[in-house]
């Protein structure tokens, strides 16, 4: 069952963006434009996570994310215009995880939702044994080890398997070669770091849309590579 976020957005383009994001990458999404009834809908239980911008037609954003936390453990992101510290220390009082001042990369968002969705299943004990992920045109069924992109089974080495995993656990980070060198390859004596390069060009050849033009793998010039979601 897909994890599901709640976006309490009056902006419509801002809301359309971020549940494109959150769509992209395996989530449920359901998009309330006011914050009463999205405060309603959080606390009614049809969420596994919840946005709030601070700026809500008709609402105090914030009154929203002090409403939830009393009666909700769950974890709640908060988006705002404003970046004075004032704000971001009002938001973590009232119970907020974390705190995004716009503009931000949606995929940055995603990311931390992620985390403090995580975070929060394994403190609760309630985390899911994720089998079956879909992120963009990739569909990985970690159950059966088999890897689609397009709809189409993509037939993946155990080191390129291990590899795109290990990119889908660690989304929007610059790794280094060497980090994934070591992660993946370990002690090998008689490896180096040139492995990566060549395991990567060969995922990427299976994966992405166009492989001379990626987009899922993308390469960092001078620091690594970064997996976008």
């Amino acid at each position: 069952m897909m994890e599901k976020v709640l976006i309490i957005e009056s902006k419509q383009e801002s809301a359309r963006l971020q549940m494109d994001y959150f769509t992209l990458a395996g989530y449920e999404v359901i998009l309330e434009p006011d914050g009463a009834r999205g405060q309603k809908q959080a606390l009614s239980g049809g969420a596994d996570i919840v946005l709030i911008n601070t700026s809500l037609d008709g609402a105090d954003g914030y009154e929203v994310l002090r409403e939830i936390r009393k009666k909700k453990e769950l974890p709640i992101l908060v988006v705002s215009e404003k970046a004075e510290e004032s704000d971001m220390v009002r938001a973590f009082l009232l119970g907020a995880d974390d705190f995004l001042a716009i503009p931000f990369r949606p995929s940055e968002l995603v990311a931390r939702a992620r985390a403090h969705l995580e975070r929060y299943q394994r403190l609760l004990g309630t985390k899911k044994k994720e089998e079956v992920l879909t992120i963009q045109n990739l569909t990985i069924n970690k159950a059966a080890r088999c890897v689609y992109a397009g709809g189409v089974e993509k037939m993946l080495t155990t080191k390129e398997y291990e590899l795109l995993l290990f990119f889908v656990e660690h989304p929007d980070q610059v790794l280094s070669k060497e980090e994934l060198f070591s992660a993946l390859w370990g002690s090998d004596p008689f490896g180096d770091t040139s492995t990566v390069t060549v395991h990567i060009k060969k995922l990427r050849e299976k994966i992405e849309e166009d492989f001379t033009r990626p987009r899922l793998i993308e390469t960092v010039w001078g620091a690594g590579y970064r997996f976008h979601p």
